[in-house]
């Protein structure tokens, strides 16, 4: 079991809980090994159709820890292995959701916008305050984070290093939903739970048709959606999703 993960099923989903209470989930070179290394055993389970990502209820992740980067100098940051976690942890293939709950700073936030869906308790903060220590973000936070919530207010979190509210981040863009922090978690799990009951393969061309939006042209995006969408139509579970519908009963997706 991972020293810094605590990891529970709920049938065909996973919920990773951050667990360093005592630095608020700070996240060390040891935490993101261990989160990459756990999404890949869950995207080579097949029995897992969707994750969940959380952290405590004071904190999902308040940075980067910095007793930790204190100790590299240049070249060790420059050789830093946290690079390839992350980009593991950005590949992972199937629906990822957070559940937020106050502080998401730096690292943190640029954890949290991994996700394809944030869940946001009341209570929650979403900042970039690297300005403050003479660096920037350095894993997808200038770039998520204006595709998120546009140029003016990734410009003023980025570099006047001021957070915003769950509020603000709704009305942004940046979090789909805001709940009572006590039932954040709870309803991440019952979006997880919907999404793993649907076809394994559709939802996965379905997710990765509209991360390319993010970065094709719109005639590069449709051709995309054209060619899934047709792989799709040959599919068992195509097949499964009509029969279901016409026979008004709930499908039974296999993922082929």
């Amino acid at each position: 079991m991972p020293n810094t993960l605590v990891v529970q099923a709920h049938q065909a989903t996973r919920l990773i809980t951050l667990h360093r209470p005592h630095a608020l989930n700070a996240l060390t070179t040891e935490l993101l090994g261990e989160l990459a290394d756990e999404l890949q055993r869950c995207a080579d389970d097949p029995d897992v159709r969707a994750v969940v990502i959380t952290g405590s209820r004071k904190a999902f992740a308040a940075g980067a820890d910095l007793n930790e980067m204190a100790e590299r100098d240049l070249v060790g940051m420059l050789d830093d292995p946290r690079q390839g976690y992350w980009q593991r942890i950005t590949q992972f293939p199937k629906p990822l959701i957070a559940a937020v709950n106050g502080y998401a700073l730096g690292g943190g936030c640029e954890l949290a916008m991994h996700a394809d869906i944030l869940i946001a308790g009341e209570d929650a903060q979403f900042g970039q305050p690297e300005i403050n220590l003479g660096i920037m973000p350095g894993a997808g936070g200038t770039q998520r984070l204006l595709r998120a919530v546009g140029k003016s207010l990734a410009m003023q979190m980025v570099l006047a290093g001021e957070s915003i509210s769950a509020r603000r981040a709704l009305d942004a863009g940046l979090v789909s939903e805001i709940t009572q922090p006590e039932l954040t978690v709870e309803r991440a799990l019952q979006i997880a739970q919907r999404i793993a009951a649907k076809a394994p393969l559709a939802v996965r061309l379905a997710k990765e048709a509209l991360l390319k939006a993010q970065d094709l042209d719109l005639a590069s995006g449709l051709r995309f959606e054209r060619h899934a969408f047709t792989l799709l139509a040959g599919t068992a579970d195509r097949d499964e999703g009509i029969r279901a519908f016409q026979e008004k009963r709930q499908a039974d997706f296999k993922g082929c």
